[in-house]
């Protein structure tokens, strides 16, 4: 497989809208919930939660990334990672299996589940309409209301980075939840960001 950008497509005037800057909010506050001793990020991205976990945490953090000139910790495919078995407590991979043929899907989550010791956190686009709403109460605080729903769904076109997206005609949400039940993994949480309804973040747990 071949890279699909280049370096300069993470640049910060472009790349980091606010809804993806409030996506690395749920990444970190997830993976620090989970407590891991060791994270495998897939993808280098930016490096913003690479900086994060590395500066303000004690988590030993490793990425790995088939793009060289992103200067990955490990050069490698998701699909056929050159890492040993239960290497890494935490497996991460935020925004990226959708970049693959959605027929290699099976294969990266069991790679995924291999190189895991125990858990496997995702975000995956979720394509479809919403309605938000969110509310301010005194002595309360914020409350806050989402839903979200796929009816008439289009057909996903490939521009050049995204095979597939969920909500999209033939990818709907109970399939991927099927695909990752075939892979032996429990679906502990599923949930869509609040403030960055696109990103749509699962925790697996193997069994």
């Amino acid at each position: 497989m071949n890279k699909q950008v280049d370096k300069e497509h993470y640049n910060f005037s472009s790349y980091v809208t606010l809804d993806r800057w409030s996506s690395y909010w749920y990444q970190i506050k997830e993976i620090l919930a989970l407590q891991p001793a060791e994270v495998l990020e897939i993808g280098v991205g930016d490096k913003v939660l690479a900086s994060y976990l590395k500066n303000n945490t004690t988590i030993n953090y490793k990425n790995v990334d088939i793009a060289e000139d992103l200067s990955p910790d490990i050069l490698g495919d998701v699909r056929k990672l050159p890492l040993a078995d239960n290497s890494f407590d935490l497996v991460c991979a935020f925004e990226v299996l959708e970049h693959l043929p959605f027929e290699d899907f099976d294969q990266a989550i069991a790679e995924l589940k291999r190189v895991s010791k125990k858990y496997i956190l995702l975000s995956l686009p979720h394509w479809g309409r919403h309605f938000s709403f969110k509310i301010f109460l005194p002595k309360i605080g914020y409350k806050k209301w989402q839903y979200k729903f796929d009816k008439k769904p289009i057909a996903h076109q490939f521009r050049g980075e995204h095979y597939w997206e969920i909500g999209k005609k033939n990818y709907p949400l109970k399939r991927i939840k099927k695909h990752i039940q075939k892979a032996g993994l429990e679906l502990v949480k599923d949930n869509i960001a609040f403030e960055s309804p696109y990103h749509h973040f699962f925790i697996l747990k193997k069994k």
